[in-house]
């Protein structure tokens, strides 16, 4: 399955986000959870747009530890509404003990809300517990059947790890895979790390990331390609537009 990334439309509405990626081809999609936006009628509009559309949610994101306010409730019951298969938690803080703590929280208030629910930790190397060691550990500790990792190949490369350490792994830690692509060079600096994962990914096969030992290492899993890129944002300001040329660039993947 192949699904257009949350992150690749985050600066639209996400009723058009859905409406637009379902029209373009895809057949899942992510969907960004905003507090400020997420009402009961926001929600309503987006369960028609799923309904009309046919298309499925993949994922909903971000619970991230060290941003208030906790949106862990309400998104986790949003995910189940909507009736997607993961939900991305993160951390921006440095206490592991905390984060465990929490991760272990939202493991279970998805497993009381949907027994489907995946609980996946993204680890980013711009962050403290930022390495694909570190969201094993939080994983590990957490102690929860429901929890798993999410490896964005991006940050995986940008940690220092290549994928064939993935092979040794087990498959069920790693539900999906979040893909794009970008040059060999790391930038310098956590700011620098921040930029380039918002605003500056390319698409798979414009960059020199390993993306086909990615998917050797990881095969048969569901694919989200997270190609956030202020050039697109830039060009392709029409949902449809933006959902059909990313479905242009992608699709020979399925």
């Amino acid at each position: 399955m192949l699904s257009l990334a949350a992150g690749v439309m985050a600066d639209l509405p996400v009723p058009d986000s859905v409406t637009a990626a379902a029209a373009a081809g895809w057949p899942a999609c992510g969907v960004w959870f905003d507090h400020e936006v997420w009402t009961a009628a926001h929600e309503r509009e987006v369960l028609r747009r799923l309904a009309d559309s046919g298309i499925a949610v993949l994922d909903v994101e971000p619970i991230i530890v060290g941003l208030e306010p906790d949106v862990s409730e309400r998104l986790v019951d949003a995910a189940a509404v909507l009736g997607a298969r993961f939900i991305l938690f993160t951390a921006r803080v440095a206490d592991q003990a905390l984060v465990v703590e929490r991760f272990g929280r939202a493991c279970d208030l998805a497993a009381a809300a949907d027994p489907r629910l995946t609980v996946v930790y993204e680890f980013l190397p711009a962050f403290p517990i930022g390495t694909l060691g570190d969201a094993l550990g939080v994983v590990r500790d957490s102690g929860r059947s429901n929890g798993a990792v999410l490896v964005d190949n991006l940050h995986l490369a940008r940690s220092g790890v290549t994928p064939e350490v993935l092979h040794s792994l087990d498959p069920s830690l790693l539900p999906y895979l979040q893909v794009s692509d970008a040059p060999r060079q790391a930038p310098k600096g956590s700011d620098e790390l921040l930029h380039e994962a918002r605003h500056a990914r390319l698409w798979p096969g414009d960059g020199e990331l390993p993306i086909g030992e990615l998917l050797s290492a990881v095969p048969h899993v569901p694919l989200s390609f997270e190609v956030r890129s202020q050039r697109v944002r830039d060009t392709f300001r029409d949902p449809l537009d933006r959902a059909a040329f990313a479905w242009s660039r992608v699709h020979h993947l399925a």
